[in-house]
């Protein structure tokens, strides 16, 4: 078993940053590819970032690329969200996922491990 808690999350104007850390406690983190997914209101949840267990391969949804950075931290057990010039549409909970070895899939399914979600607030 793996528990994911995130943070970070807050009111922030648009054009600022914040940055999102996930938390992870358990098992040995540094063989799980994590992710980061949000979910506005009325939205599905939808895939922001990941990053592969083995390479350390990033990968992005063309929305956030040049403007969000994951990053992990293995002795720490923490995966980070660097988000640089936030936009009102990046507004949502953001949730922490991880899975056993793993990709780097978009697809929620994917993931056996989530975080209770951080909200991200970007006023205009």
């Amino acid at each position: 078993q793996v528990q994911l808690v995130e943070s970070g999350g807050g009111l922030v104007q648009a054009g600022g940053s914040l940055r999102l850390s996930c938390a992870a406690s358990g098992r040995t983190f540094s063989s799980y590819t994590t992710a980061w997914f949000r979910q506005a209101p009325g939205k599905e949840r939808e895939f922001v970032a990941a990053i592969r267990w083995s390479s350390g391969s990033t990968y992005y949804r063309d929305s956030v690329k040049g403007r969000f950075t994951i990053s992990r931290d293995n002795a720490k057990n923490t995966v980070y969200l660097q988000m640089n010039s936030l936009k009102p549409e990046d507004t949502a909970v953001y949730y922490c996922a991880a899975e056993q070895v793993g990709y780097g899939s978009v697809f929620p399914s994917r993931y056996n491990y989530w975080g209770q979600g951080t909200q991200v607030t970007v006023s205009s």
